[in-house]
């Protein structure tokens, strides 16, 4: 599997060389406490026609490093991954406090975007109190990922993408995150992806992301949760390679 060095050494998987001529690179990055393998069903199915790379943030999945305490951080090492492993413009695709660090990196760096994806997150980012103190304490919290997904979401599903393991310190990074006055200045073309049953980021985040970035569409997931890549992957697939298709 590549790996990169900029200050540490980073993981990221990508599917290759498509089986088709393509015209679009598509850089993932995950939500707290995830890793490369939460987009497992992306990487497999649009590698097939694009360019895909799965990134560990720093601190996460199988990088080293330490995880950062401000958003420039990320964009910032952001920024120095796509020059060491791309070197031209790209589709950033984000899920939950990705989404974070994807609409900083929008409004800091435009000139590398060609579509910004934005998946199960929002504008801003509080965290619940009662879930911030179980993971302060130290505790385990098993129930965690049947609460972020649907009824009829299958665990194992989940279980084999790592998402049981969630870091204190990427809720207190997501907690402080607020954007809602920034967004109306994000000139790239955005597509926005909700579910109808994601508790921590519901369809109203979603909507209010596509009301106020002003080229971008919206996608609402029926019966899915905050994992939707997962959970939903073909329908997540096609939003994505249709929002791509409109913008190349």
């Amino acid at each position: 599997m590549p790996k990169v060095v900029i200050d540490s050494k980073i993981f990221y998987y990508d599917a290759g060389i498509p089986k088709q001529a393509c015209k679009c690179a598509i850089i993932f990055i995950h939500g707290a406490g995830g890793s490369h393998e939460h987009w497992t069903q992306q990487t497999a199915e649009l590698g097939q026609k694009f360019l895909t790379i799965a990134v560990d943030l720093p601190g996460h999945g199988d990088s080293e490093g330490e995880t950062f305490d401000k958003l420039e951080g990320y964009s910032n090492f952001l920024y120095d991954f796509a020059e060491r492993v791309l070197g031209t413009k790209f589709v950033l695709a984000s899920h939950s406090m990705g989404g974070a660090i994807a609409l900083d990196f929008a409004l800091r760096f435009p000139d590398k975007l060609s579509g910004l994806i934005l998946i199960g997150t929002g504008a801003r980012m509080r965290v619940t109190p009662a879930i911030m103190d179980i993971f302060a304490s130290g505790k385990s919290f098993p129930e965690f990922t049947t609460f972020t997904n649907s009824a009829a979401a299958n665990p194992e599903v989940f279980k084999q993408a790592g998402i049981d393991t969630v870091y204190y310190h990427d809720f207190l990074f997501c907690d402080g995150f607020d954007y809602m006055e920034r967004i109306k200045y994000i000139d790239t073309p955005t597509l926005v992806i909700g579910a109808t049953e994601d508790p921590i980021k519901p369809p109203k985040c979603s909507q209010y992301l596509a009301n106020n970035i002003p080229n971008s569409q919206l996608q609402i997931i029926e019966q899915a949760g905050h994992m939707m890549m997962l959970e939903k992957p073909q329908q997540v697939n096609a939003s994505i390679e249709q929002f791509i298709a409109s913008i190349i």
